[in-house]
């Protein structure tokens, strides 16, 4: 029987997964005018049925056709995914849309053709293909949809935004996240967010399934993440300047330690100062400065930190969350529920009981 030569099998093998490789199929994007094709929920020629849909994904409105005699024609297609949703929509006419005030939520706008003209006050901005929009969630507006206009929307609830934020800078925020209006989308940031979007749309558009839920909060966490990044706001400074951190004198880092250290003790203004041998003037002054928070605040940080972390590791048989409240200085148990609650998007009962 003849021998076998296996010297070329590497090299037959290699040729074999080259040909394997040529037949995978990698799908392109979705065009933006194709996107979330399979979930409309809404097409209708009736101005008060599209107002009603507006309140249902929304809040309530108020739509005007500024020209009488040009007809309707509403189309919205939209998904939703845990505490953001995203969705395409045309009204096929020059509407005016009147929120009010967006109290729960923030919306991004990004029109795929066309032009929307949106007030703030006595401000205005222009929303294009090229320039794309961002309605704060505390604040009014009114948006003046022009006629061929079409648009993806991106709407984020104001919770889920306040708690990746918390939990990006690690503490509590001080004032409700406030975007710049204007996103233009030319530049390096701009861009950045068309990639995610892009993903987050392609991926949302495939998928008609209910998506894992670890999945689900990974598409959020990544999405929240790369608004509060790409889109300039009043935590900026902090969320993208790491450097703040490191130049931060050494006194402000030393307190850090020391109420790290001590949380579970009595700790005054008088005492963090003499420690560090600085006036209680200057303390205060580093704090603001490099942490944008006060000593006092960034002791109560780290104190509901530690509750949290200890519920978390305990059982509802073994404690009580009035008992590990009280022993990291909270003797307020209503403040001190709130406080947790916002927080860490949840009750110290429900984290307890998991």
């Amino acid at each position: 029987m003849p021998v076998m030569n296996n010297d070329h099998a590497p090299y037959n093998n290699k040729i074999e997964a080259e040909r394997n490789m040529q037949s995978l199929a990698f799908s392109t994007a979705t065009p933006p005018d194709a996107v979330l094709a399979k979930f409309e929920v809404c097409h209708t020629q009736d101005l008060e049925e599209a107002r009603r849909w507006g309140e249902r994904i929304f809040c309530e409105n108020r739509l005007r056709n500024q020209d009488r005699q040009a007809p309707v024609d509403t189309r919205i297609y939209y998904r939703r995914l845990g505490g953001i949703s995203v969705g395409r929509m045309s009204y096929g006419s020059d509407i005016t849309i009147d929120p009010g005030v967006l109290d729960t939520f923030s919306l991004v706008m990004m029109p795929i053709r066309g032009q929307e003209v949106i007030e703030f006050g006595s401000r205005q901005i222009c929303s294009t293909p090229s320039q794309a929009s961002v309605l704060n969630a505390h604040l009014p507006c009114r948006i003046h949809h022009r006629k061929d206009t079409e648009k993806l929307i991106m709407r984020v609830d104001r919770s889920l935004l306040e708690r990746i934020c918390q939990q990006h800078l690690g503490r509590t925020l001080s004032k409700p996240v406030e975007f710049k209006p204007d996103m233009p989308l030319d530049t390096a940031q701009g861009q950045r967010w068309m990639r995610m979007v892009g993903w987050i749309y392609d991926n949302l558009s495939h998928d008609e399934g209910s998506l894992p839920p670890l999945l689900a909060a990974q598409f959020e966490q990544a999405m929240v993440t790369a608004l509060l990044t790409c889109q300039p706001n009043n935590y900026s400074g902090e969320l993208c300047a790491d450097e703040a951190q490191s130049i931060a004198p050494s006194f402000v880092k030393r307190v850090e330690r020391y109420i790290e250290e001590h949380a579970h003790e009595p700790i005054s203004i008088v005492e963090m100062a003499e420690h560090v041998g600085v006036s209680s003037r200057s303390l205060f002054a580093g704090f603001r400065r490099f942490r944008n928070t006060s000593p006092m605040l960034y002791l109560k940080e780290v104190r509901l930190r530690r509750v949290h972390e200890e519920l978390q590791q305990s059982s509802a048989g073994s404690t009580t969350v009035t008992a590990v409240a009280f022993r990291w200085g909270f003797s307020h148990l209503g403040h001190f529920t709130t406080d947790y609650k916002r927080r860490f998007g949840e009750s110290p009962s429900e984290t307890l009981a998991r």
